[in-house]
């Protein structure tokens, strides 16, 4: 059976979180509209087992969020002035840009696509784990693939129990998940 990771008083999570992280782990953490399942961008195998939990296809790819650009920016090619001024409008928020990805940036993060989808929050405590961490977190719902989203901590918890640590936190007040657009195109994806 599995056990599910004890509750941890709220300043230590951020430390848990980077510690089990750091070691492969999935997370589940509060976002905007719903709570999020997360890993390193860049730990492959963590990726792995993150697309196992949620049983999601490997070619669609995975959103990314960061706290700023700046922890973006190992994600992405440079982007021009122009690019910048366009996210610069609508980030923080609730935006996902499709964006070039950087060369070294995992295949399955990246899906079956050239571009990356990312977003610098606007949710308070995600963006604080983000800070924390010291860099951008992988965010898909947290839910098996084609199930509702999960909207609190004790639904991730009994859902996945000791495959993901579960951190306490409230969603924001979205109904939806975030608005995502190719930024090359200015086509709406969702």
């Amino acid at each position: 059976m599995n056990r599910p990771f004890p509750r941890l008083p709220r300043h230590g999570q951020q430390h848990a979180a980077r510690g089990h992280l750091q070691q492969g782990g999935v997370i589940a953490y509060a976002t905007e509209s719903c709570f999020g399942l997360g890993c390193d961008p860049f730990d492959v195998r963590a990726i792995r087992r993150l697309l196992a939990i949620k049983a999601r296809p490997n070619h669609k790819g995975l959103i990314v969020i960061a706290a700023n650009l700046e922890q973006l920016r190992p994600l992405i090619r440079p982007l021009t002035p122009a690019q910048l001024a366009v996210v610069n409008r609508y980030w923080p928020g609730p935006y996902t840009f499709l964006l070039p990805a950087a060369p070294r940036v995992p295949a399955l993060l990246r899906g079956r696509h050239d571009k990356i989808a990312v977003r610098v929050t606007a949710h308070g405590e995600a963006a604080a784990l983000c800070l924390a961490l010291g860099h951008a977190i992988v965010s898909t719902s947290a839910n098996r693939a084609g199930q509702r989203s999960l909207k609190t901590a004790r639904g991730c918890r009994q859902a996945f129990g000791a495959r993901v640590l579960t951190l306490q936190g409230r969603i924001g007040k979205r109904r939806k998940p975030s608005t995502i657009i190719d930024l090359d195109t200015g086509r709406v994806l969702r």
